[in-house]
């Protein structure tokens, strides 16, 4: 694949590496939501969570701890979020599997997500449903 990111870890495009091991790298976001906004990426392609293997998503989630540590200590936080998303209606810009580190700051102006209601027994049936599709 051929796609942004795998050309930054090849080296083919400039970023800042703040943390890397011979299977991740993490690099500060070109268009940050906050400073110090980091990326975390497998340097393997994978396009989304559901391709990733699961060595490759244990060692994501222990640099993301790493490098979560590290952005919390450079700037004193106080709360960070953690975030992925998968396709491109969940907001994936780039198809490569990658997780976000935003700092938070008080009153950086960030709004949490909307929320929804269920209706009468439709929680359950939801819950059902998915219950049937895990294997």
């Amino acid at each position: 694949m051929d796609c942004i990111f795998c050309k930054i870890i090849r080296g083919e495009i400039p970023s800042v590496k703040v943390y890397e091991n011979h299977k991740v790298v993490a690099f500060l976001d070109i268009n940050p939501v906050n400073h110090g906004h980091t990326l975390v990426v497998p340097k393997e392609h994978f396009e989304n969570l559901l391709d990733g293997g699961e060595e490759i998503l244990k060692e994501i989630m222990l640099t993301i701890k790493k490098v979560a540590w590290g952005i919390t200590r450079a700037f004193d936080l106080k709360g960070f979020n953690v975030g992925q998303n998968n396709g491109a209606v969940a907001g994936q810009i780039v198809p490569h599997l990658h997780w976000h580190i935003i700092p938070r700051f008080p009153d950086d102006g960030l709004e949490p997500w909307s929320r929804k209601e269920y209706k009468q027994g439709e929680m359950a049936e939801i819950g059902e449903k998915i219950r049937k599709e895990i294997v």
